[in-house]
């Protein structure tokens, strides 16, 4: 546990000044990855419309709706049939429906309707004419139409809060089109491609505010009766858009009214309006002001203004699980998320989405994802002038790059969960969006993708559409040649859910450089098929020590999916060179073990800190520890390059060594290195936290400090721990220790492992007798403790005797699976559960008869993490001997065994590198000192 403990709280350094980081928040709203999943059937086009003229009655009392539909429809090729989308909730009225033709120089025809079936098993409507209607005819098919208001998020549905003015519950209705479900709410063609006008009139409660797409034109009573509870709100016309951006809401939300005016746009007077309860209007202030900022640098970047007379943004309280600018005009939040001081980034990122997906729009969902990368990546841009650079580069774009290389490297990537590839592929293409940014220049890309703007209002697109813009920009700008295709080169990117590591040879050849390219794995074994066969178009950006000029980015060359390719003239004597400089493009880099030593020596200088840019300096640790977790470098020149550390202060350039002693640690620790691999930490570490110790709070350097206390502390830093083990006591010396944890938990886990037997106890009397009147998480928190953190094997089988052998009533299945899954964190815990299994087995095996879930949980985890030839040799005794019997868990212990000897490849060829490695730097390094070492 404690090192996945330190991974985890090394990213939130990233995180820290990002609430709503891109990491979480792919709220990619109308085209999310999610979307790329729908398998829906298309509508032919032989018939298409042009127009919709939509009333819409909702009775809020009876949570149901009534309306009408006219739809504009034009005819591209004769048929004699209309196929449009109508779910199954939707109610059609078919005796009403009629079928107009508009002719020039005559009356309006009625086109008799022979009958109107639904599709089997699909939400599709097909109306069946009597006669053909031929091409180019322009026709009104009128539907009038009723359904229910849902609770759920889908359609119109229905929501209430209580208002803590009036402490009356209030309702409201709002609409939830994306993706596909508009025909849920009146019938129509209901794919993203096809972009026209509505024109809307939507009846209301007199009490209540009805927002729309666009600005309200006029109210009138419902039948033109004043006694009417209800009246109707007429709309203007929208601009032509797609189904899935249609909205409303119709509530009694109060409109903030700022000091100094409405936010205008000069040019189209556009208003950003802001609407929420009444209680809280005062905490909109600071929204309103980031909008203020954020809606002219994106009208910059764009180099055009929104075609629309305003925004809406609500703050809905209780709102469902809803994406926020799934309709143009009208961006509808969870009241909580709004207010809890969202980032720039955050507001960015829905607003962005008016631009692109409801004003320019995929023409299906499979291109959601370029969609969904091309937003991230331009909020990025717009984010990090928002922020002078300062706080959001701490996250962007490491955060995207680390998880992308790590779920890349698997042998599965993915774990095969179609939804996770969707948004790791949203990841890579976002990389791959700013690797043309630094490759093209930042002039060329921003002036490709305002021509793609441009070209593309309200229209929809195809990913080829936006490459071909950048294409004849780079080539205009003179950035590529006429043989060069932006398509081409993100294509061999977006059609492979791995990526590529290049080699650089500086040594066989003196003259020229030698760059090689293959797939980049880490998980043993590599045996991915047809890996062979994967190239890339890599651009290849080099900076050479005797010119640091990291502003350079233009690429030297470009691997054309070569094999291997040779740069000329490109080697100075004993200079290094640095390749993918500020992670330009998405892949690590390797060198030969010269230029590896000559970046480390400069890199120990303080000129040389100085001189490479932290992204830089953060690339290097995190390549070299990566390749030679890969197998691609010796662990002794990975480790070399973690030396500078000793020196270095900033936050990103630590995140990747916090990462590294979580993977290494974890390989380790069953292994006489582990001690030494500890005092290693304490002595990278220990100039870093006793610099910070006095650092303020609420700064990143405190959070660095806190990361730097947890670690040293689990690596068994002696002041560290005496520190937990005091404020420890005072708890165990409460009047009422079931009342409260008085001391922070950071410190709890530091205990569970270092300390006594009685410490841990009272730990596990404090699971045994929480109260019911607190919140279970703590407890939670106590068990995943108590049982992750110990490196005794008796506090270990204490807690296993007492939940399967004694069964202790106050732990429950749950509790039981939580702790076998904890004590798979480190070597001491699953070995343990070995050992307990191994001496209990017709026990275990009797109290888990009926309980697969458990058995496999703990086969899975008392079998499948040993990484030494003697873990090997104990899992096959227990599979020997109790052959015939693992039942559900057979198939889990023998693939055990197969990654086991794999692992044992690792710690045989790593294990005695890294040992020696450890014995030089621990007898050349003054600093660390047995004393501070438990």
């Amino acid at each position: 546990m404690f090192y996945s403990e330190i991974y985890f709280i090394a990213l939130q350094i990233i995180l820290h000044y990002t609430v709503a980081s891109k990491a979480v928040d792919k709220r990619s709203v109308d085209l999310s990855a999610s979307h790329a999943l729908i398998s829906d059937v298309r509508l032919s086009t032989e018939v298409v419309p042009t127009g919709y003229e939509i009333h819409l009655h909702p009775i809020m009392e009876k949570d149901s709706f009534t309306g009408t539909i006219k739809i504009n429809i034009s005819w591209s090729q004769a048929i004699k049939k209309i196929s449009l989308h109508a779910h199954y909730d939707l109610n059609l009225n078919e005796k009403t429906l009629t079928l107009l033709k508009l002719n020039k120089d005559s009356a309006e025809e009625v086109i008799p309707i022979l009958r109107g079936d639904r599709m089997l098993r699909k939400t599709i409507y097909i109306i069946y004419l009597k006669s053909t209607v031929q091409e180019c005819s322009q026709c009104v098919l009128k539907i009038d139409f009723e359904g229910n208001i849902w609770q759920s998020t889908e359609g119109l549905f229905k929501g209430s809060y209580m208002d803590d003015i009036s402490n009356e519950e209030k309702h409201y209705l709002a609409t939830s089109m994306s993706p596909n479900n508009a025909r849920r709410l009146f019938p129509c063609f209901d794919e993203p491609g096809f972009k026209v006008p509505f024109t809307v009139s939507i009846a209301r409660p007199k009490a209540y505010t009805t927002l729309f797409n666009t600005p309200l034109l006029r109210t009138e009573s419902l039948n033109s009766s004043p006694e009417s509870s209800y009246v109707v709100d007429y709309f203007e016309t929208t601009p032509p858009m797609s189904t899935f951006t249609f909205g409303f809401v119709i509530s009694q939300l109060n409109k903030f009214k700022p000091d100094q005016g409405q936010l205008i746009d000069s040019e189209l007077q556009l208003e950003i309006n802001l609407w929420a309860r009444q209680g809280v209007l005062a905490e909109i202030k600071e929204i309103y002001a980031k909008l203020n900022e954020i809606y002219p640098l994106l009208i910059d970047y764009f180099n055009v203004s929104l075609p629309l007379k305003k925004i809406d943004i609500l703050a809905i309280p209780e709102l469902g699980s809803l994406r926020p600018a799934d309709c143009w005009g009208l961006l509808m939040f969870k009241e909580r998320d709004l207010l809890s001081k969202p980032s720039y980034y955050f507001l960015t990122h829905e607003l962005a989405y008016q631009w692109l997906g409801s004003w320019i729009t995929p023409d299906w969902w499979n291109a959601s994802h370029i969609n969904s990368a091309l937003v991230g990546f331009l909020c990025a841009t717009v984010t990090l002038k928002l922020d002078n650079d300062q706080e959001y580069k701490a996250k962007y774009p490491m955060t995207l790059l680390y998880s992308l290389y790590y779920e890349s490297s698997k042998r599965y990537p993915h774990s095969r969960i179609t939804g996770l590839k969707q948004e790791m592929a949203s990841q890579k293409n976002e990389m791959i969006l700013r690797m043309l940014n630094y490759t093209l220049s930042e002039s060329t890309f921003q002036a490709g993708i305002r021509k793609f703007v441009a070209d593309y209002q309200y229209k929809a697109y195809v990913s080829n559409d936006l490459w071909d813009a950048i294409t004849k920009q780079a080539i205009l700008d003179g950035m590529l040649t006429s043989e060069y295709s932006v398509a081409e080169i993100a294509t061999s990117w977006i059609v492979k859910d791995r990526l590529p590591v290049i080699t650089v040879d500086t040594e066989s050849d003196k003259n020229n450089l030698k760059i090689s390219q293959k797939l980049y794995l880490r998980e043993r074994p590599h045996d991915v098929p047809e890996q062979h066969l994967m190239l890339w178009w890599i651009p290849i950006v080099m900076i050479s020590q005797d010119n640091l000029n990291f502003s350079l980015t233009k690429p030297k060359i470009w691997m054309k999916e070569q094999r291997e390719i040779l740069v000329p003239n490109s080697l100075a004597e004993n200079q290094f060179i640095i390749v993918n400089p500020q992670e330009i493009g998405p892949f690590p880099v390797n060198y030969d073990r010269k230029n590896w030593n000559l970046l480390l020596s400069f890199l120990l200088t303080e000129e040389g800190r100085s001189r490479i840019p932290t992204y830089t300096r953060a690339k290097l640790l995190h390549d070299a520890w990566n390749l030679a977790y890969a197998g691609d470098l010796t662990f002794a020149t990975a480790l070399n390059i973690t030396l500078f550390m000793k020196y270095e202060r900033n936050p990103i350039v630590w995140t990747p060594f916090f990462i590294m002693i979580d993977h290494i640690g974890r390989h380790i620790q069953m292994s006489d290195v582990h001690k030494k691999f500890d005092m290693y930490v304490q002595a990278i570490l220990t100039p870093l936290y006793e610099e910070l110790r006095n650092a303020d709070s609420n700064t990143w350097q405190s959070e660095l400090k806190s990361i730097a206390h947890r670690s040293l502390s689990h690596a068994g830093y002696q002041p560290c721990v005496d520190e937990a083990r005091q404020a420890y006591k005072l708890w165990m010396d409460s009047a009422n220790p079931d009342m409260d944890i008085i001391l922070p938990n950071n410190y709890i886990c530091v205990i569970f492992k270092w300390g006594t037997i009685e410490e841990w106890e009272f730990g596990l009397e404090r699971v045994i007798t929480f109260p019911k009147n607190r919140t279970r998480s703590e407890r939670t928190f106590l068990l995943k403790t108590l049982a992750g953190c110990p490196v005794q094997p008796d506090k270990i089988i204490r807690l296993l005797n007492i939940t399967i052998l004694e069964g202790n009533g106050n732990f429950t299945d749950n509790d039981i699976l939580l702790i076998f899954n904890m004590l798979s964190g480190g070597s001491v815990g699953y070995e343990t559960l070995y050992n307990f299994l191994y001496e209990n087995w017709s026990e275990v095996r009797r109290k888990f008869e009926n309980k697969t879930n458990l058995w496999d949980s703990l086969i899975t985890e008392a079998t499948g993490l040993f990484k030494t030839s003697k873990g090997y040799e104990q899992v096959k005794t227990l599979y020997n001997q109790h052959r015939g019997e693992f039942g559900s868990a057979t198939h889990i212990i023998e693939s055990s065994l197969k990654n086991i000897k794999e692992e044992v490849k690792w710690s045989d060829e790593n294990l005695p590198v890294i040992n020696v490695w450890l014995d030089n730097f621990l007898s050349n390094n003054n600093r660390t000192t047995e004393e501070n070492f438990l």
